[in-house]
């Protein structure tokens, strides 16, 4: 039997036609065919969730400053859009509360949620509470680089699906994912270059995997090829449209 093909995760949205983490690039990553969504999300100095990838507004709004030392009104003030192209001038970094109303009228599509930085317990929960008022409970996975998020993640909801992302495989890796009962791990691309064999571990260990950031044909062919079941990129219209021409000419 042909093992089916990966899901298609957008990258912060579609983030190579509009600028990452906002509503319209979410809205893009919805009209490209995309399987689900990956977005990050940092608290602000009033401890509200928003949703923006690095720890200073500099790179992706018109200000400046480390996002923990303004609050929501000031990060709000700011345009998200401008830097990426015009036409975008005017969107806003937006809430999760936003985004989550927006995926709720979205039920074809599941959302990866990155949570940047170590969090407790008590903060994750209204994050948690937020994304189970909009109907997103089954669709989400939480997800992190640190631990001890996951860990929050596990204490605030027992039953969320959580997954630990990873930049290199130590001996102690599959442990480590068992010791947080997590039901994903997912690796930086480079990895499955130098340890090939890595999916079919995570699977033997009853691990699912989500590469990330694939946005090149001959990586997607790598990835199908070892049987990864999501796939991570900039590039959702263009993945999916590559999976869809795979499939067709596999038939011929």
């Amino acid at each position: 039997m042909t093992a089916a093909p990966p899901r298609v995760v957008a990258h912060r949205g579609n983030s190579e036609v509009a600028p990452q983490n906002t509503l319209a690039a979410f809205e893009a990553a919805r009209r490209s065919g995309a399987h689900g969504v990956e977005l990050d999300v940092r608290l602000t100095a009033d401890g509200q969730a928003v949703v923006i990838h690095d720890d200073t507004v500099d790179a992706t709004t018109d200000g400046t400053g480390a996002l923990d030392r303004m609050s929501l009104d000031q990060v709000r003030a700011l345009d998200a859009g401008r830097w990426f192209a015009p036409a975008f001038t005017g969107q806003r970094v937006p809430t999760f509360a936003e985004v989550a109303d927006l995926l709720s009228g979205w039920p074809e599509v599941d959302l990866l949620l990155e949570l940047k930085g170590v969090w407790s317990a008590e903060q994750v929960r209204p994050l948690l509470e937020t994304a189970v008022a909009a109907g997103l409970r089954e669709r989400t996975v939480g997800q992190s680089f640190w631990p001890e998020t996951v860990e929050a993640l596990r204490e605030a909801d027992p039953g969320l699906r959580r997954g630990l992302l990873v930049l290199a495989a130590d001996d102690d890796l599959l442990a480590r994912c068992a010791a947080l009962d997590v039901e994903m791990c997912n690796p930086i691309g480079s990895m499955l270059e130098h340890e090939p064999d890595l999916v079919r571990r995570f699977h033997e260990a009853g691990l699912r995997t989500a590469v990330w950031t694939l946005n090149e044909p001959a990586q997607w062919e790598a990835a199908v090829r070892l049987g990864v079941d999501q796939i991570i990129t900039d590039r959702p219209d263009r993945l999916a449209g590559w999976l869809a021409g795979r499939s067709a000419a596999a038939m011929v």
